[in-house]
């Protein structure tokens, strides 16, 4: 069983921009280029060396010696992109996991991963871990274990000033609406699409793409009248094309996101909750969610006994 989670893949046109998408691209390139200091890997999955000194035993069964090897759908900002300035992986999932293997001595080779399987190649052992913006559930605890590390809910992204008044799923009968695929949005679109049918009115209609930068832009083509993603992602849309986008309602379904960990893999587990943890008491875990700007989605507590293990 494939189990949904959040984010999704590339799937890019060459077709020239029309004049909305120019002025995102530029907003864009300008905040890759201001966040790519102090960013690591690469497409090419190259590793970043660790800058301070080793205060947690590493794991013991890591896939290459001396290296986090991290899975990663990497087309999801503001917590996982390309900077297209230097070609390197950044973002503020990059960023932590890089601060927690540091904190264990490694290196970190970032792999870009495909979203919809990326739980099942944690599992065949392609990655050491996962940091992809992975919601805690119920139904990926039966599958893999968790060290949560950031609190986010679901939100509507809208034209400026929300000109249909759209402020849940159940404004959006009959309506056009984008979501990336394999995400925990598409299924509550889904749900709400079934609620719409039931009540006589229209289902949903739903553009569903790979890639979120492209279901962004599906907006400011005025091909759909709402997009459906992560609270941070609707805030970093709005923040980087001011005068274009608006959120939609309030924030829904707010819940945790966590590091992915191999089912029982006790090692792997006990060395990222240790490293999280110290990351959290020196301030660094602070400094990089006041990078990015993420302050609503912090979490307080330090996890002493982690619930999320099994």
């Amino acid at each position: 069983m494939i189990y949904p989670f959040r984010r999704a893949r590339a799937a890019h046109s060459e077709r020239r921009l029309p004049f909305p998408m120019l002025l995102i691209g530029a907003a864009v390139m300008l905040s890759l280029l201001l966040a790519a200091c102090g960013s690591t890997g690469s497409t090419g999955g190259s590793t970043s060396t660790p800058t301070t000194q080793p205060a947690i035993t590493p794991p013991t069964d890591l896939i290459a010696s001396g290296v986090l090897t991290v899975g990663s759908d990497t087309t999801y900002p503001p917590q996982e992109f390309v900077d297209t300035t230097t070609n390197n992986y950044v973002g503020f999932d990059i960023d932590l996991i890089t601060a927690v293997a540091q904190r264990m001595g490694l290196k970190v080779n970032v792999v870009k991963a495909d979203f919809s399987t990326i739980i099942t190649s944690l599992q065949a052992k392609r990655f050491d871990v996962v940091m992809s913006a992975v919601s805690v559930t119920p139904d990926r605890q039966k599958v893999v274990d968790f060290v949560p590390y950031f609190n986010a809910g679901e939100s509507l992204l809208v034209q400026k000033g929300n000109p249909m008044n759209l402020k849940s799923v159940a404004d959006l009968c009959g309506l056009n609406v984008g979501v990336q695929t394999g995400t925990i949005e598409q299924d509550d679109l889904n749900t709400g699409s079934k609620a719409c049918v039931s009540s006589g009115k229209q289902a949903i209609h739903l553009t569903v793409l790979q890639d979120q930068t492209a279901v962004i832009q599906l907006l400011a083509n005025n091909r759909v009248v709402a997009t459906y993603q992560d609270s941070p992602v609707t805030d970093y849309f709005i923040k980087q094309n001011p005068g274009h986008f608006d959120v939609g309602g309030s924030v829904a379904n707010a819940g945790l996101e966590g590091i992915v960990i191999r089912k029982g893999d006790t090692s792997m587990f006990n060395a990222v909750q240790a490293a999280f943890n110290a990351i959290k008491s020196d301030g660094t875990y602070r400094v990089i969610i006041n990078k990015w700007g993420l302050t609503n989605e912090a979490i307080s507590a330090i996890e002493r006994r982690n619930p999320f293990m099994a």
